[in-house]
């Protein structure tokens, strides 16, 4: 059940995070915002051709309740997944952190890439 906001309306039981996706020749970049989230707070999950990004912003309440004049900023969990448009390789993936933005660099999966596998005698 959502709880009722002090300024009309419900919080969200979970936030969606707001995500840029884009191309190069060679990796699709995901760019998303987490301020106010520890490095170690954040739950990355990839596959193939999925990820998913999720967290928690802890808010340390300083102010009570009914002081409050406005209030937008979410507290709470988040997450997101992102359908990628072609396959990535897992094991090259990276996701960085700095200012508040994170940064996941997927490198794609080269289909044109080919190895010779030598065959064994018995």
């Amino acid at each position: 059940m959502r709880a009722a906001s002090p300024f009309g309306g419900e919080e969200p039981e979970e936030a969606q995070l707001t995500v840029d996706v884009f191309n190069t020749p060679t990796e699709i970049i995901i760019k998303t915002m987490v301020a106010g989230v520890k490095p170690d707070d954040l739950d990355v999950s990839i596959t193939r051709d999925m990820v998913t990004i999720r967290g928690e912003r802890s808010e340390e309440r300083t102010v009570a309740e009914q002081d409050y004049l406005h209030r937008e900023l979410y507290w709470g969990t988040f997450s997101r997944a992102v359908s990628l448009p072609e396959e990535i390789n897992v094991d090259e993936a990276e996701a960085s952190e700095k200012f508040g933005m994170l940064i996941l660099r997927l490198p794609k999966v080269d289909k044109n890439r080919s190895a010779k596998l030598r065959v064994k005698g018995s």
